[in-house]
């Protein structure tokens, strides 16, 4: 990819600062081309959907995400590991406005596509660690975790923000095997 020219990378930055921190379902490249003082052209030429700049939001959590799944499919215990994981992917859910979206929609770039499906093959090893080792139910998979996550995302900010830990135990209490002895 060739070296972006110094003013095209500040109108980029621009447009960055603008949208970072809105909530995902909010933003529209007309009122960030508005709000900059950017040509609506010149926002478009940047991101050419909504879903673009998202993406540029976000593709280092998604990274981050990814790397960390990697390095705990990777390790000598990722079945202890795995919910570390789901942990860290429902604080990044909460914090990073639109990863969600990155980890569930169809229509994304390769570079994202490729991201999730680095994640999903990582977690899954670790998923079928944990399984393996008793440490979370059987009838599990990535989608459901990925579910209850958006799921405990979503409460989260409906409520009290401080009640995201709460949530997150409650969901990652849930992951783990019925004791048979208190049925």
């Amino acid at each position: 990819m060739p070296a972006m020219r110094s003013d095209a990378a500040r109108s980029r930055t621009r447009i960055l600062e603008a949208a970072r921190g809105r909530p995902s379902d909010t933003i529209r490249l007309n009122d960030l081309a508005r709000e900059t003082g950017l040509g609506v052209g010149t926002v478009y030429r940047h991101f050419a959907t909504v879903t673009s700049l998202i993406e540029a939001l976000n593709i280092d959590a998604l990274e981050e995400l990814a790397g960390a799944a990697r390095r705990i499919a990777e390790s000598s215990t990722p079945g202890a590991e795995f919910v570390d994981l789901v942990r860290k992917g429902a604080e990044l859910q909460l914090v990073r406005d639109g990863l969600k979206e990155l980890l569930i929609a169809e229509d994304v770039s390769a570079e994202v596509r490729a991201l999730r499906d680095e994640f999903h093959r990582a977690a899954s090893v670790a998923l079928d660690a944990a399984i393996a080792e008793r440490r979370i139910r059987p009838d599990l998979s990535i989608e459901h975790i990925q579910q209850l996550a958006c799921g405990v995302e979503y409460a989260a900010r409906l409520g009290d923000p401080s009640d995201h830990p709460l949530l997150l135990d409650v969901m990652v209490n849930g992951l783990r095997p019925h004791d048979e002895s208190t049925r």
